[in-house]
């Protein structure tokens, strides 16, 4: 017999897997934006002391060259320049260039960021530097601290970028050289820079650049 007729759709009509697509993207998104709000509510509880505004991660580069990542508030949120960014795990890094509606944020993995951290066990203050791998490295330790694999690193406060005891990751080994000063090794980051969907803007710190003060 003859085929069936075809059913004629309106051109422009949304195909009921687009429809889906359509429904599930703002289910995703839903999902994401409760999940950023929950992370605010159970940090901001633990960590009182701070004033945040939670964004969502809508573009990221992670490339030999840059480890970054684009939030979604800019200025016309209250967002600046150097203000620290942060999960419910821990560190992120730092804003680093801001417009109206969106925030570039420096990843503590990228190889122009430097954070002053505390080694919990160890008692002693060292640097986490980045790297253009995104691997992140331990230095200025001196050469005479216990530093055992593991021990659990936090912000320090020094240096005027960060604020202090914020979880940045654990030491994962450590290199001594002979007729170096200072202990060095290898950090693991607590936040998996890769998969983040949400963060949160510490926004009551602000940073200072006490560069010009340094000898």
């Amino acid at each position: 017999g003859p085929p069936p007729p075809q059913r004629r759709r309106t051109a422009g009509a949304p195909r009921p897997a687009d429809r889906a697509y359509a429904r599930t993207r703002r289910l995703l998104v839903s999902a994401s934006w409760s999940s950023t709000w929950l992370a605010s509510r159970i940090f901001a509880r633990t960590n009182p002391q701070h004033e945040y505004t939670a964004a969502t991660v809508i573009g990221r580069e992670i490339s030999p060259y840059y480890q970054y990542i684009i939030i979604d508030k800019g200025s016309n949120q209250g967002i600046m320049h150097g203000m620290p960014v942060v999960t419910q795990q821990g560190l992120v890094g730092r804003i680093d260039a801001v417009v109206a509606n969106a925030s570039r944020v420096q990843l503590i993995s990228d190889a122009e960021s430097v954070v002053n951290v505390h080694l919990q066990n160890a008692k002693v203050e060292g640097q986490i530097v980045g790297s253009i791998t995104g691997e992140i490295s331990l230095e200025m330790i001196p050469q005479d601290a216990e530093v055992q694999i593991g021990d659990v690193l936090l912000t320090s406060g020094l240096g005027g970028n960060y604020p202090p005891n914020i979880f940045v990751g654990q030491v994962l080994s450590m290199q001594s050289q002979q007729n170096r000063l200072f202990l060095s090794g290898s950090v693991q980051s607590i936040v998996d820079f890769s998969s983040l969907s949400a963060v949160l803007i510490i926004t009551n710190f602000e940073a200072v650049d006490i560069t010009p003060l340094v000898p």
